[in-house]
């Protein structure tokens, strides 16, 4: 994990710096660990994992570097992302994408219980569709001149139990079948509860909502697609990935 996140980043931004290239980087989310505030300051700054404190690293090589850049450097701090081309990653895929796969496979998906003070299924978190994604990336790659530290999520905070229907219901949509409620998807029991595991607790994010103020000053100003708009569109391309 250090060698990946922290020591090869460090070669690839000295690199950087020296020949004069534009750093645009993926940094995280879980940078901020259990903080209730989610904005680019150090002061938010808490990672409770090995892979968020490899991120946090690299972030203050980063600032400490800062001036010496010699053209653009962009650290894109990535909240909850789903979308295309993930299958590869295995179990680190997306929610979205093994919710679907759960649904098309058992009839039901499962989501963790109750824990940090939520219901079960209620944590919330910042779900961000590559789409969006890429969009800022192309964004700064249009505008070198911006450099920084930025958040990129929707800015609203949604629960595990909204993304769950939105992939349940593009799931029946493409089989013609009519949406369910939420609550009828309990009754069902299509969707189920598991516990929480013990070795998650205190190094899990309950909450998380990207604060857009800085990227928002940086000149973006596209809306974000929420959880039922851009799950709606993946789960449309799996369905027509899948031929059924």
């Amino acid at each position: 994990m250090m060698q990946n996140n922290y020591a090869y980043s460090r070669d690839l931004l000295d690199y950087c710096i020296r020949d004069e290239v534009h750093f645009i980087y993926a940094s995280s989310a879980a940078i901020y660990g259990a903080s209730r505030e989610f904005r680019e300051g150090r002061e938010c700054e808490a990672p409770i994992n090995v892979y968020g404190y490899s991120k946090f690293l690299f972030d203050q090589l980063v600032r400490r570097r800062f001036e010496e850049r010699t053209a653009q450097i962009a650290g894109l701090r990535y909240f909850n992302v789903y979308g295309e081309r993930e299958q590869h990653k295995g179990r680190m895929a997306s929610v979205v994408y093994h919710f679907f796969n759960q649904y098309r496979a058992t009839g039901h998906v499962r989501l963790f219980s109750g824990s940090g003070g939520y219901g079960d299924g209620e944590q919330r978190r910042d779900f961000v569709s590559v789409e969006d994604c890429v969009s800022v990336n192309l964004f700064l790659l249009d505008h070198p001149g911006r450099s920084g530290i930025f958040n990129v999520g929707t800015g609203a905070a949604q629960t595990y139990n909204e993304v769950a229907a939105a992939t349940v219901n593009a799931a029946r949509r493409a089989r013609g079948e009519a949406p369910l409620t939420l609550a009828a998807m309990r009754e069902r029991g299509v969707i189920q509860y598991i516990a929480f595991p013990e070795d998650l607790r205190g190094r899990y994010q309950s909450y998380t909502q990207a604060d857009l103020s800085a990227l928002r000053s940086a000149g973006y100003d596209a809306p974000f697609l929420d959880v039922e708009q851009g799950v709606g569109r993946y789960c449309q391309k799996l369905v027509q990935r899948s031929g059924a």
